[in-house]
């Protein structure tokens, strides 16, 4: 089952991100402030984030991010799929096509692009996303970070 995050997923919703985040997916954690102010952004309002629950047997498998942005580019919406994580135990189940299913049938007419990431190590994840249709930029991605919390002086 996939549903929405809702506020009373807060805790499961902390322990899954905080999983992902010290697994070998990401480069590195992040801090727990970081899960917090998602956890905000997508408990009240889906503009920019929505967040799902991953449910497997009654059991919370996994979740993943949506992030939503305008692209030249693309002509259109672009919708990312910022993070997907199973939880080990219920990997191989078809948890991830199951989402990919359900991205495409919400966002597939509506946004002008669906994009990811893939690390090139996780050679089982773009096998499954290139039988989507993903196919991958060739582009380099560079970025800058802020502390949005940092006060002006």
């Amino acid at each position: 089952m996939i549903r929405k995050i809702k506020k009373t997923d807060e805790s499961i919703y902390k322990t899954l991100a905080g999983e992902f985040y010290h697994s070998p997916a990401v480069l590195h954690p992040i801090p727990d402030g970081y899960i917090d102010r998602a956890f905000e952004e997508l408990t009240s309002s889906d503009r920019y984030l929505e967040g799902y629950l991953i449910e497997c047997e009654g059991k919370p498998a996994g979740y993943a991010l949506l992030t939503k942005s305008f692209s030249q580019e693309a002509g259109g919406s672009v919708v990312w799929l910022d993070e997907i994580y199973i939880r080990e135990a219920f990997r191989g189940k078809g948890l991830g096509k199951s989402f990919l299913e359900f991205l495409i049938g919400r966002y597939g007419k509506s946004a002008a692009r669906l994009r990811l990431e893939v690390e090139e190590e996780n050679t089982r994840a773009a096998a499954l996303y290139a039988s989507y249709g993903f196919k991958p930029l060739a582009y380099r991605q560079m970025y800058v970070e802020f502390d949005p919390t940092e006060e002006e002086n």
